[in-house]
């Protein structure tokens, strides 16, 4: 009897802890950090590319979540000579849809913007005058899946999905903006990502 009832208890926390970690009230921190360096035959320095955008968001609803990450990015290019520094803004929604008791199918939904400037990279790497003011803004839907190990930490699984990016380029000089749009879904299973997010 006793191991009968102690079998019910163990269901019972786990279905408890499952069902707790996106329940309205909850918070949930994350974000994403990022380090490439690349270097071409013949460069004089590397290229190199940096960001990290951590993140906060809040359950309004039982596995709805809304926030919002804030971070930089930095990328200096030899081979494009030119560098790229941005203030980044990343508000979002996310809603999770429970499979079983540790596993959670979501879709997350972001509007990335990111607010910059570009300066000039001569062939030895040393970064020149301000030629231009950056501005890109976006909005990705992915999909991904979500396991829970324990009450607090969820291990994440997810692609790209269904994106599209304006970016906006003014330069310094002459004042005359160029304008790129891009739009694209890249559902590639064989590049995913893999993340970690805290609940509380």
């Amino acid at each position: 009897m006793k191991k009968v009832l102690l079998s019910l208890l163990a269901v019972a926390a786990l279905t408890f802890g499952a069902k707790a970690q996106t329940e309205k009230g909850k918070i949930i921190l994350g974000g994403n950090v990022g380090f490439n360096s690349t270097k071409v035959d013949g460069a004089a320095k590397a290229d190199v590319n940096f960001s990290v955008v951590p993140s906060v968001g809040y359950f309004v609803g039982n596995n709805f979540a809304v926030g919002t990450g804030v971070g930089y990015e930095y990328d200096k290019s030899v081979s494009r000579t030119n560098q790229r520094e941005a203030f980044v803004v990343a508000p979002f929604g996310r809603y999770y849809v429970n499979l079983s008791e540790q596993f959670k199918f979501f879709g997350h939904l972001s509007v990335p913007m990111a607010f910059g400037t570009q300066k000039d990279v001569n062939a030895n790497g040393d970064t020149g005058a301000k030629e231009a003011t950056t501005t890109a803004i976006g909005v990705n839907l992915a999909p991904g899946f979500a396991f829970f190990p324990t009450k607090k930490i969820g291990i994440e699984f997810s692609v790209n999905g269904l994106g599209y990016n304006n970016l906006s380029v003014k330069s310094e000089a002459t004042g005359a903006k160029v304008k790129t749009n891009s739009f694209g879904l890249d559902g590639n299973t064989f590049a995913p990502k893999l993340g970690v997010q805290f609940h509380f």
